[in-house]
């Protein structure tokens, strides 16, 4: 084996194990187990050295294939969540105000309920990305930051009553594709 491929792969695992083992282990159940997929990680990626792309992508592939080992870890040996209807969550009174919180299913703390919470928010990240820019920007202004409606009405002169509106349409289409996805998930 070449000696500079060699000193790649030594420096990648001692500079990204520390990290990558804490990303693991917030996301199983015990340290032994966050050990093991670790191990697992390094294995595939001396194995498979050769396969990664470029240099540059070897943090993102790392975290790819531990995401992808935890994954397999649970479906192996968890029990799928019960089903979850977002629209009873959220109940269907158009005229409520509607939070993240609303949509958002009530998960305990179980490695499987972790996992779940992570895919949420990345179905949640997706579906912001194509959202019209306005309700994103209120969506996130509001629910992300914390910034109430009156500041933000202040910051960029738009009505409260604009602002609400946006937001619920925003509300709305995440409710509509989160109960796409947990369908999927369950299904």
């Amino acid at each position: 084996m070449d000696l500079a491929m060699q000193q790649i792969k030594e420096n990648t695992f001692l500079n990204e194990k520390d990290k990558l083992l804490g990303f693991i282990r917030s996301r199983v159940s015990s340290v032994e187990e966050a050990e093991d997929i670790l191990q697992d990680v390094f294995f595939q990626f001396v194995s498979g050295f050769e396969t990664i792309e470029s240099l540059d992508r070897v943090t993102s592939w790392l975290y790819s294939v531990a995401r992808n080992k935890i994954i397999d870890r649970y479906r192996r040996d968890a029990l799928r969540p019960q089903r979850t209807d977002f629209e009873l969550v959220s109940g269907r009174e158009d005229d409520v105000p509607l939070t993240l919180q609303d949509i958002l299913p009530d998960l305990d703390n179980t490695p499987e309920s972790t996992l779940l919470r992570e895919a949420i928010w990345d179905e949640i990240t997706d579906a912001l990305a194509e959202l019209p820019a306005d309700q994103r920007e209120i969506f996130i202004q509001n629910e992300m930051e914390e910034k109430s409606f009156r500041e933000i009405a202040d910051e960029t002169g738009v009505s409260i009553n604009t602002l609400l509106s946006r937001k619920r349409y925003a509300i709305l289409a995440l409710r509509k594709r989160l109960q796409r996805f947990y369908d999927d998930v369950v299904s």
